[in-house]
C-alpha cells in the first residue's frame, strides 16, 4: 500500500493476495474500497492491484481535466513502475471506461480485460442516467455533500475540500460525448463484458457492445468451434449500484480469467 509518482499525478495502490496481477478500477466518486466486497474472492486467486485514480480516493487530483484518456496512461505508467507485464484489467462504470482506454492504448500491457458495468459510447446510458448525470458545477458538488460518496472522499482524501472540484471535473468528464466504437472493434485484448439485469446500460447496448468484439454474429455449432473470442454476461436480480457487492461477480469473471478465451479474430 504506497503512492507511485506517474504523469505528475501521485497514485495510490494498494495490494492483497498473490498470483498472476489483477488491476482493479473503481467508479466514479469511488476508491479501492469500491471492491471491499469481492476483494477476498478475487485476491484468494489473484495478486489483486487496487488503484485509487486521479482525484478519488487516496489520491489527489491535480491540474488537468479528468479525462479517460489520461487516467488510462497514468495505469499503464503505474503497471510499467511496479514492472508488470501483461496483466489483467476489471474496471467498473467510469473505471470500466479507464479499463477500456487502457486496452486501446496500450494494449501490449494487457492479458485479459473485464469491463463492468459500462458502455463504449456515451449513448449506451439509458435517457435518464444521461440526464441524472452529476453538473459540471462546484455549488452542485456542495448541495451533495453527505451522501455517501462524500463521505467516502471525506474519509481518504489528503484534501477533502477538493470535494466541490472533483464533483464538478466529474460531471464535466461524463457529460462529454465520446464513441469508441471503430477502436473497440479493433481491439484484440481477450475481453469479457459483465453487466447487471437491471443496469444503467441500456441491454441493446450491451448486445452491441458486444457485437463490436466480435460476439452474437453466429451460432457457436454444437462442439464451440464458432464461439467467439469475447464474453457476455447479465447477472440476474442485481443493478449498477450494488453488482460489485455481489458474490455472483467474482464467481463469473474468474473462470474467464483463469482459462482465457481464444483473441478476437
Amino acid at each position: 500500500m504506497s503512492y507511485a509518482e506517474v504523469n505528475g499525478v501521485r497514485l495510490w495502490h494498494e495490494t492483497h493476495g498473490s498470483g498472476r496481477p489483477l488491476v482493479l478500477l473503481h467508479g466514479g466518486f469511488g476508491a479501492v474500497e469500491t471492491f471491499a466486497a469481492i476483494r477476498p474472492a478475487l485476491a484468494d486467486r489473484r495478486r489483486v492491484i487496487g488503484v485509487d485514480l486521479q482525484g478519488h480516493g487516496r489520491t489527489a487530483d491535480v491540474d488537468r481535466p479528468l479525462r479517460y484518456e489520461s487516467m488510462a496512461d497514468d495505469v499503464a505508467a503505474l503497471i510499467v513502475r511496479l514492472g508488470l507485464a501483461e496483466v489483467d484489467v476489471l474496471g467498473f462504470s467510469l473505471g470500466g471506461g479507464v479499463a477500456l482506454r487502457l486496452a486501446i492504448q496500450h494494449r501490449e500491457l494487457l492479458r485479459r480485460l473485464v469491463v463492468v458495468s459500462a458502455p463504449c459510447r456515451r449513448q449506451g446510458w439509458f435517457p435518464e442516467v444521461l440526464a441524472g448525470m452529476p453538473e459540471p458545477d462546484e455549488a452542485a458538488g456542495e448541495r451533495m455533500r453527505g451522501i455517501p460518496s462524500h463521505q467516502l472522499h471525506q474519509r481518504l482524501a489528503l484534501r477533502p475540500q477538493d470535494w466541490p472540484r472533483l464533483w464538478a471535473k466529474t460531471g464535466e468528464l461524463l457529460r462529454r460525448e465520446y464513441d469508441w466504437s471503430a477502436e473497440v472493434a479493433a481491439m484484440t485484448t481477450p475481453t469479457m463484458l459483465v453487466y447487471a439485469d437491471a443496469d444503467s446500460v441500456r441491454p441493446a447496448h450491451m448486445v452491441e457492445f458486444f457485437g463490436l468484439l466480435g460476439g452474437g454474429h453466429r451460432d457457436a455449432g454444437w462442439d464451440g468451434t464458432d464461439r467467439p473470442g469475447a464474453r457476455l454476461a447479465v447477472l440476474p436480480g442485481l443493478t449498477h449500484y450494488d453488482i460489485v457487492d455481489s458474490p455472483i461477480l467474482p464467481a463469473t469473471v474468474l473462470p474467464f480469467l483463469t482459462h482465457p478465451s481464444t483473441p478476437p479474430t
